[in-house]
This record gives structure tokens, sequence and C-alpha cells, in this order.
């Protein structure tokens, strides 16, 4: 069987994305609560019993949210780097210490066949980073929480199959929006987050021939829109000269609802 993978969620107020090959099974991330997580799992048709781990890839919220309780009710395995552990392991209860491990920021670790490589990202956190997961010649890239993408992200994540990737904000709409200026600065700036025509000015850099699908990710509720992301992207990387929709198509994520389980 291929690696096969779900955006079980995906957007300012919670995200996990799940990954699957014969031998193993990744959450990246858990930001909703642990029965708002049962329930994305019932929907994609598997048992978060069956889990060899959760991955970390921050402290925020939306991202840890659900991680101590899945932790302690599934003796699920729990990989974050050091700095991470050091301000996550408040903000999420006891967890006994043989299911807290540590994966260094630019490092790969091997599960069976399944190599499982992090890449630090620029955000507000005190080291975020991301994954890309590479097995029988398959790559599935996860990137977003960045502020912009630097030529080592690139180099990292380039000509992956699958992109799981950062689309986060319409600038206009942030610009205009209710949020306070200082929150909009934040967001801006480069430990903040990736707008749509930022994001697909680095795909257009990082989409190679093996490319075949990329989900737009952890978009804002008050800052974006799926139809208004979806079309920012494509005519930017239509203006960067890329084929949207023969070479590679673009797919929705949601808050809510995991985007069908399916091969990478």
């Amino acid at each position: 069987m291929a690696m096969q993978f779900s955006v079980l969620a995906s957007g300012s107020t919670g995200n996990a994305v799940y990954v699957e090959t014969d031998e193993h099974a990744f959450l990246v991330d858990a930001g909703l609560s642990g029965k708002q997580m049962e329930l994305l799992f019932q929907q994609i048709g598997r048992n978060i019993a069956d889990l060899s781990g959760i991955l970390v890839t921050h402290e925020h919220s939306d991202h840890i949210k659900g991680i101590g309780v899945l932790a302690r009710k599934y003796k699920l395995p729990i990989y974050a780097n050091n700095k991470t552990w050091s301000v996550m392991d408040g903000m999420i209860g006891e967890i006994p210490t043989d299911l807290k491990f540590s994966f260094d920021m630019e490092s790969v670790q091997s599960f069976g066949h399944l190599q499982i490589e992090s890449f630090g990202v620029s955000h507000d956190a005190i080291q975020p980073m991301f994954y890309v997961f590479h097995e029988g010649g398959k790559k599935l890239a996860v990137i977003t929480d960045t502020g912009y993408i630097s030529d080592r992200m690139k180099g990292t994540i380039s000509n992956a199959n699958v992109f799981v990737f950062e689309s986060n904000h319409d600038v206009e709409m942030l610009r205009m929006g209710r949020y306070p200026w200082s929150v909009k600065q934040r967001i801006l700036s480069d430990i903040g987050h990736v707008s749509n025509e930022d994001a697909a000015l680095a795909m257009s850099e990082v989409i190679g021939d093996q490319t075949k699908r990329i989900y737009l990710a952890h978009l804002s509720k008050d800052n974006n829109m799926k139809e208004l992301a979806r079309m920012a992207v494509s005519q930017t990387l239509q203006e960067q000269g890329l084929a949207v929709g023969e070479a590679f198509e673009l797919y929705d994520t949601d808050p809510k609802t995991p985007t069908i389980l399916s091969a990478v």
C-alpha cells in the first residue's frame, strides 16, 4: 500500500494531518479537543489507538490542544524538539516519560521504510518546525505557520508529490479587517503567516515534475475564503507559467471536515 494521508483539520481553530504507510501511522499536530480528534478519525475510518505517534510542529494551541489527552488515553509517543518540549510541557498536562521523545530540527528519523524529515520555519514560536515524509519514492511535504519561505525550506520541500501548503490570508481582507493593528503586523511579519500570493510565489519555485496535488492549508477564518485563496493562488501560478489543473491540482482543506484519505 502506498503512503496515504488526510488533512483532518486545518485553519485558525485547529490543525491536524494524518499520514500512514503499511507499517506506521502518524499525526502531525492535534490542535482540536480529544473528542473532536476522535470524531475526525471516525470520518476517515481510522483508529487513534493505531497511531505510532504524534509529531509536534510548535506549541501554539491550535496545534497542541488535544495532544495531552490523546497521549494519556491512547498511550501515544509524542515527538517534539527540546525547545518546544520546554514550553509545551506546562500546556498539555503530565505526559509519562516513556511517551516523550525528542525530534531535533533539521534531522531525519526512520520508522521502518518511512523517513520523516524535520525543517525549521519562521514563526513566533520557540523553535517551530514542519515535516516531510519520504516512503517508496514518494514525498509528502507539510508546511504552514511561517511568515516567509526561505531558500532552505524550498530546498527541503521541493518536488514533493503532494504539498500541504499554508495559504493563510488575503492581504486586503487582513488590512481592512477587524483585527487590532498589532495583530495585523504580527500576521504580515516574517514570523507570522504567508499570504495567498506569497504562498503561490513560493509554490512556483518548489513545484516539480512529481508534483500532482497541492492542498491550501491554514486559511484564516476572518481574513480569507476558500474560493479567494484558490483563485489567487491559481492566478499567481499561471502568471508564473504553471499549468494549474493540467500538471497538478489545487485542493481545499477545512477546519472541521477531513480531506478524503488518499495515496500520496
